[in-house]
């Protein structure tokens, strides 16, 4: 969503707009919680005066834009299920707030655990000391929600961000900006390792959100996804494994020994992707990890 000079509304306008927006999540089967989630962000409101409804008596309340505009995002979000978070133009992403558009993929809870697995085996008994430090690699950055995580977790460590795209590269400098992370991030366009080839060996640790669903499911899934979200980062060719192959043969040539391979990949891919990373030769202390919902959605590593 564009930046635009503050619109002001009337609290009573506002309350008759959100109950009809309500009324129309329900009969849309979309989560009515979505409206109050975008009036916190458009609106600057906040939670217990949307609960009781305080904000009905505010004579004024300024807005990022006109009501008109907010209606006529809303009907797309009702009719062309424009994903809620691309209407609001941010979306909470561990204690971050990130610009999104739809050029990335809206960065989802699940993938905030590939951070605390990258901290788990930096911090392991046993683990290589420079792993939370030294270079990191966020192979398809997208909205660069992994390396600010990353860069958070890892405040000496110097990370690598890489995209395809140059509109998701600039979203990502964006929020590098932003949060404060634009010294400790750095960003490359190309594809997976091809930017990095200067650091080769150099690697503590690399993680990555590839694309992993097979090309014939995208069209599956849910209509906010298909319609929206950019299919560059979704579809992961016949068997949704391309990306990953690719990233478990080329890696190790960049991992430093006891480097540590994260990635997410889709329900159930963990048997292959485990048997794919004993073949390579190159691994060792392969595990599986499964996300909250106990679904396998997480391979870590070691360079031998």
């Amino acid at each position: 969503m564009a930046k635009k000079q503050l619109q002001v509304v009337s609290g009573l306008q506002l309350w008759r707009w959100r109950n009809q927006a309500i009324a129309d999540a329900i009969a849309y089967n979309i989560s009515p919680v979505e409206v109050d989630w975008l009036l916190l962000e458009v609106a600057g409101l906040d939670r217990l005066s949307l609960r009781l409804e305080s904000f009905k008596e505010q004579p004024e309340i300024q807005m990022a834009l006109t009501l008109e505009d907010l209606e006529q995002l809303w009907q797309r979000r009702l009719n062309e299920r424009l994903p809620v978070q691309y209407i609001a133009g941010v979306t909470p992403w561990r204690k971050f707030k990130i610009a999104v558009s739809n050029a990335v993929l809206i960065p989802r809870p699940e993938t905030e655990s590939l951070i605390d697995l990258a901290v788990a085996a930096a911090t392991h008994r046993g683990a290589a000391p420079f792993l939370n430090s030294g270079h990191w690699a966020d192979l398809g950055t997208g909205s660069g929600a992994i390396a600010l995580g990353l860069a958070d977790t890892f405040p000496k460590a110097t990370i690598h961000a890489v995209d395809y795209s140059l509109e998701a590269l600039k979203i990502a400098r964006d929020n590098a900006h932003n949060l404060s992370f634009d010294n400790q991030i750095k960003f490359h366009q190309g594809s997976w390792w091809e930017p990095l080839s200067a650091l080769k060996g150099e690697f503590s640790g690399m993680v990555s959100n590839p694309p992993y669903i097979p090309t014939n499911t995208v069209a599956t899934l849910q209509p906010e996804v298909v319609k929206h979200e950019p299919h560059l980062a979704l579809d992961g060719g016949l068997d949704g494994l391309d990306c990953i192959r690719q990233l478990i043969e080329i890696s190790p040539s960049y991992l430093r020994p006891g480097g540590v391979w994260l990635i997410e990949m889709m329900a159930g891919q963990g048997d292959i992707v485990q048997t794919l990373l004993q073949k390579q030769g190159s691994y060792c202390n392969i595990q599986i990890h499964a996300d909250l919902a106990g679904i396998d959605r997480f391979a870590v590593a070691y360079r031998k």
